[in-house]
């Protein structure tokens, strides 16, 4: 195993173990499913409960293949649509810093994922022993080409923002100050 090899197992490993964490935290922590579907409604994507479940599978599958180093470009877009969503829908509103709700997790999260498409899997993989070499420009490519048309497939299909208040308009109940 050379130093790349070593890179991509480490990489492979401490992101499929925060993958597989992030999915079961929306299954079993917390709110449970219930609470994110809540919390995907909140954000304006419509079926919140398969929404939820959806993210389970996503996140805890992506965290399993990469675990395996299996189909790792595939692995990878999953993570980085996840990411991609939650960037735009949650995160990037409150800015970059993630003290304060911003996009900083998640961008560092989708890169960490690209760079593992571009540097593939490592020879302590499953890809490697089937003989699957997509690393490099076509590990990033598919990797980003995936993610991007998975992200844009589901907030075409299932997001729905709220329209903002207009101006001047108040909430019934309240008196102008």
């Amino acid at each position: 195993m050379n130093q790349a090899d070593a890179v991509a197992l480490l990489l492979r490993m401490v992101l499929g173990v925060v993958m597989i964490a992030h999915g079961l935290n929306h299954w079993r922590g917390g709110g449970r499913i219930a609470g994110t579907a809540r919390w995907f409604t909140g954000l304006g994507l419509t079926h919140g409960t398969l929404q939820a479940w959806l993210s389970v599978l996503t996140e805890a599958g992506a965290g399993v293949l990469l675990l395996a180093g299996l189909l790792t470009p595939l692995a990878c877009a999953a993570v980085i649509s996840v990411m991609l969503v939650a960037g735009l829908l949650a995160h990037r509103p409150h800015g970059f810093f993630v003290f304060a709700e911003g996009y900083e997790y998640v961008l560092t999260l989708a890169v960490v994922s690209l760079a593992l498409a571009v540097l593939g899997p490592g020879s302590a993989s499953l890809d490697h022993m089937a003989g699957l070499d997509l690393d490099g420009w076509t590990g990033a490519g598919l990797a980003l080409g995936v993610s991007v048309s998975a992200t844009a497939v589901l907030l075409a299909t299932f997001w729905r923002p709220r329209p903002a208040p207009a101006p001047g308009s108040e909430p019934l109940g309240q008196e102008a100050g």
